[in-house]
């Protein structure tokens, strides 16, 4: 099945646009991380750590309404050209704030606009993927397709760690580091160009009145595409399943953070090198999800996986975060991974199925807005009592029971649904 998607010369062209940028958010998230977390000038507490989160995330979420609107509207494949160009000149600015040493508000506000541009990319890759690949391939054009755009991912987390040993961890070499990301941010535009202009969508002509209007009226085209979901209860089902699973996820984060920060090293750059292998460790959890989830749910429903991958999150920081060592907690790291990755594919795939196309912009910008949303949510709900080195007992805890209680109604309420099914 694999290799009849890749014959798509399309889907192929698609699938290099996402390697090629992701290589560069991860080269330009380790700068940002090494320049504002693990800098020796700059200590990091919970409360800073959550500030941080929240501003990146939250304020360009709001853009997802907004995002959803224009991806209905406008050519995505123009889309995937011009917002890596757009990230391109903002980063570039931004390297030369920090290599004046600045990490005021001008900074965060540079790092905001790169952050939110990315809004419209990301939701643009999966609302043109099922236009791509037929539909009974797309839970495994999801796996392949999100998940290696996730490990890239952490491989440019890896170019960006070796080029600040390069470069060195001082301002000046962070601003290389993200000048050499603005180059190959303006590769990924680049590569986008290889698609035809119109193969993509949207499909305006399947569009009713309120989609051609909806440029004018935003909010309006955002409850609209509610209503669209709202109608579809696997859809909504699936959108709350992932949303409480990035909430908890967000105060698993931001406790790594603090133990590979304060707990388990006291350098700040030995901090950044633990920091780097809980992430890498996280990612060979992502690629096993996508090796494992085609399978499982070729054998049992979306909805079942997801709810034995919520349980299994539960089951695996019992054992493996209580020791709040680093061995075990790298290990969980590989299992939340899986977790992770696993719910997102079926997700996506639940709603590519479920959504019309003529609406897949919008829901799946709400679907990031969401995303991003419920994890800064959880990263600032645990800066509230997580101590420095980020050890709390009662809030693994209540993360352990969140896990495990959010599968079983998952499930009930999943299982009630498909029975009502005519």
């Amino acid at each position: 099945m694999l290799r009849e998607i890749l014959r798509g010369r399309d889907f192929r062209r698609l699938y290099a646009t996402r390697l090629t940028s992701q290589l560069t958010d991860g080269v330009f998230q380790v700068a940002l991380a090494g320049y504002v977390f693990f800098s020796p000038e700059r200590q990091t507490s919970a409360g800073k750590a959550a500030a941080a989160f929240a501003v990146t995330l939250l304020p360009y979420s709001v853009l997802g309404p907004f995002a959803g609107v224009l991806i209905d509207r406008w050519q995505r494949r123009q889309i995937l050209v011009w917002t890596p160009v757009t990230r391109a000149v903002l980063v570039a600015l931004i390297a030369a704030l920090v290599a004046a040493g600045e990490d005021g508000v001008v900074f965060l506000a540079g790092v905001l606009m790169v952050l939110g541009v990315n809004r419209f990319f990301l939701a643009s890759l999966s609302a043109g993927l099922p236009q791509v690949v037929r539909r009974e391939h797309l839970v495994t054009a999801n796996a392949f397709s999100v998940t290696s755009g996730t490990v890239i991912a952490f491989a440019g987390a890896g170019l960006g760690y070796l080029l600040r040993d390069v470069s060195g961890a001082g301002d000046r070499g962070t601003a290389l580091i993200l000048l050499a990301a603005a180059g190959l941010y303006l590769l990924a535009g680049l590569v986008a160009t290889l698609l035809p202009r119109r193969v993509l969508g949207p499909q305006l002509d399947e569009a009713p009145v309120q989609t051609r209007e909806a440029l004018g009226n935003v909010l309006h085209g955002l409850v609209d595409g509610g209503r669209h979901i709202a109608r579809r209860r696997p859809a909504a089902l699936a959108l709350a399943a992932i949303s409480f699973h990035r909430f908890l996820y967000g105060i698993v984060l931001i406790t790594t953070l603090l133990l590979c920060r304060n707990h388990f090293n006291s350098d700040p750059e030995d901090g950044l090198a633990t920091f780097a292998l809980m992430l890498g460790v996280s990612g060979a959890g992502f690629f096993a999800a996508a090796l494992v989830t085609p399978i499982v749910v070729r054998r049992i429903s979306k909805q079942a996986w997801i709810a034995w991958l919520l349980g299994g999150g539960a089951v695996s920081l019992l054992v493996l975060g209580t020791p709040f060592a680093e061995a075990p907690w790298a290990a969980g790291a590989f299992a939340l991974g899986v977790v992770s990755q696993g719910v997102k594919l079926c997700v996506d795939t639940i709603l590519q199925e479920a959504i019309d196309d003529a609406y897949r912009g919008r829901v799946f910008a709400v679907y990031d807005m969401l995303f991003n949303a419920t994890f800064a949510a959880g990263a600032a709900v645990a800066a509230g009592w997580l101590p420095v080195d980020g050890v709390s007992y009662p809030t693994l805890g209540v993360v352990v029971a969140a896990y495990g209680i959010g599968a079983l109604i998952y499930r009930g309420l999943t299982s009630r649904a498909a029975a009502t099914v005519p």
